[in-house]
């Protein structure tokens, strides 16, 4: 790789990741891309015709806690800016009564997130880290009976990512969370969502990527004002929602 800043993207196999890599290296930073599906995403750097050299991609299991020091200890150059997209997702009722499914929703989006956080913040080493970003979810901002198990996991994340923000302040390290809505993606084919509300990969990443100062960031002007109700409405009608 290159001297230019390098970009760490984990989880980088979702369909809004992939655009990110695109963004990234259009804007001149190397990245290294880092998956359990590295077949998929070196696939992706061909079709797209992506340089290889600005790309490193990488094996990551976001579950596989006691791999976390190992892989960062084996990256080609420590980042400037990290980016958490893993992501994993369990219909309600099924993660009710699959606790396998509920874990892994739990492993994925907040234990795998603190486990790989937490080593890269504390290499007080690495002076060239100056931002982290995770990608949320609306449906971490309020319980809702229809995806709360999702919903907490998100949730947690984002609180994490809140608490990190503070005690990065004193060294200059950005923490921003992008709180999405509806993406039109892989994790969410299938499902029956709302046509007027979905939103495309590619304008998600340009969110994360175009990030610069506000510590929460909500794509998409509709879904901006579902953000706001989401949180200033009584709990007596968001008990009412679906």
């Amino acid at each position: 790789m290159s001297d230019k800043k390098t970009v760490l993207i984990l989880g980088a196999n979702s369909d809004v990741a992939k655009e990110m890599i695109a963004l990234y290296v259009q804007q001149q930073y190397d990245v290294v891309a880092a998956s359990r599906n590295t077949t998929a995403l070196q696939d992706f750097l061909r079709v797209r015709s992506i340089p290889a050299q600005q790309v490193k991609v990488m094996y990551f299991d976001a579950t596989a806690f006691a791999t976390h020091r190992a892989f960062y200890e084996s990256l080609p150059v420590k980042p400037a800016i990290v980016v958490y997209a893993a992501g994993f997702l369990k219909n309600n009722e099924e993660a009710l009564r699959d606790w396998e499914g509920a874990y892994q929703m739990m492993n994925v989006h907040y234990c795998g997130a603190v486990s790989i956080l937490n080593i890269i913040v504390m290499d007080t080493s690495n002076k060239a880290l100056e931002r982290i970003i995770g990608l949320s979810s609306l449906s971490g901002v309020r319980g809702r009976k229809s995806n709360f198990i999702y919903g907490s996991t998100k949730s947690a994340f984002t609180q994490y990512l809140a608490g990190m923000r503070q005690y990065l302040f004193d060294r200059g390290i950005r923490v921003h969370v992008v709180v999405a809505g509806y993406i039109r993606s892989k994790m969410t084919a299938g499902l029956d969502l709302p046509e007027s509300l979905m939103l495309e990969p590619s304008f998600i990443a340009r969110a994360v990527v175009g990030v610069r100062r506000a510590f929460i960031v909500v794509p998409g002007l509709k879904w901006k004002v579902i953000y706001h109700i989401l949180r200033l409405l009584p709990e007596q009608f968001v008990a009412r929602l679906p």
